[in-house]
């Protein structure tokens, strides 16, 4: 079950990830402006929260197996319409909607409750192994995206991965048979005594959302994860358009971003696991620092004789990237 939230959510977050390669294509394909380009990603981030509760709700009704078929499919239909998308308003709706709301159904909104009911003493470590797939998922879409589309052109590369998402939508739908609500309510406790006490233990306390809105925690953290997804996305999202028109070849800037992207897997479990031990909020104000040092590099670099900023830069904001979330 971890492995299976690991590769799915490898999939789903390199799938949209992908989308700052393509934004380089369509300014140059259709003369868009960058901040035209940008609706689109700003419709995702609004689409992603406000669609987050509805997609909660779903788990709880569906069970994980059920989100992970609509996810699929959602993602597919969006990746094919993308190949096809002749004004603004197509990838606005296509990503910033349809694909969006595909790709919570395949995250963290789906697996972070399932984690969290199978794992309580390492839940950190857990959470944080799947957080991970974010970063691995980032780093490798970087370079192969950009490799498709200087190989067959932007919109086959948008057919392409729609059709690697309709040959993996059943299997990894596949890794999640079980943990459907009836299975969970049927579900008996290990036989063996040496099983893990952690694995399909009961957590420490039964929250609500009500219980959980009517504390100050809920609303702090929703301030700061609000603030460090607008920041660090945005970031993402121009990263590569930003090297290129520093005077960087668009396939050495993303792979430099993209291996860069790799150091979040041993960054976010590390930070993950440190959480169970130093507590949250250390590792998350360490995870910030890290990120805000990464950023500072990328603001002193003026040309591509430069090289050694981005690569700074990319291994200071990979190191952290997932590690700032959940």
């Amino acid at each position: 079950m971890l492995g299976g939230a690991f590769a799915t959510f490898t999939i789903s977050a390199g799938l949209m990830h992908s989308y700052a390669v393509f934004l380089v294509a369509f300014l140059e394909d259709f003369r868009w402006s960058r901040s035209d380009v940008s609706l689109a990603y700003s419709a995702s981030q609004l689409v992603a929260g406000v669609s987050a509760p509805l997609v909660g709700a779903l788990v709880d009704r569906l069970g994980p197996r059920r989100l992970v078929l609509l996810g699929g499919t959602l993602l597919a239909l969006g990746l094919l319409g993308s190949a096809y998308a002749r004004a603004l308003w197509h990838i606005i709706v296509l990503y910033g909607v349809v694909m969006t709301i595909g790709a919570n159904c395949l995250g963290l909104v789906v697996f972070v409750p399932l984690l969290s009911q199978w794992f309580v003493r390492r839940r950190g470590m857990a959470i944080s192994i799947v957080q991970s797939a974010n970063g691995f998922g980032r780093a490798a879409s970087a370079p192969l995206a950009q490799l498709l589309i200087s190989a067959i052109g932007w919109r086959r590369a948008y057919l392409a991965q729609a059709a690697l998402m309709v040959a993996l939508v059943l299997p990894l739908a596949g890794f999640f048979r079980g943990t459907d609500p009836s299975a969970a309510a049927t579900r008996t406790a290990p036989e063996s005594p040496q099983e893990p006490p952690e694995v399909a233990a009961p957590s420490d306390r039964d929250w609500t959302v009500g219980d959980a809105m009517r504390t100050r925690h809920f609303w702090l953290l929703s301030i700061v994860y609000l603030c460090t997804g607008l920041g660090s996305f945005f970031v993402s999202l121009h990263q590569l358009a930003f090297a290129v028109d520093v005077g960087f070849d668009k396939l050495y800037a993303a792979t430099v971003l993209g291996l860069g992207s790799f150091l979040a897997i041993a960054g976010t479990i590390l930070t993950g696991t440190m959480s169970d031990y130093i507590g949250r909020e250390l590792s998350a104000i360490l995870a910030y620092a890290i990120s805000i040092v990464g950023v500072l590099f990328a603001l002193f670099i003026s040309s591509p004789d430069q090289s050694w900023l981005l690569w700074l830069h990319a291994c200071f904001f990979g190191l952290t990237w997932g590690a700032r979330g959940p």
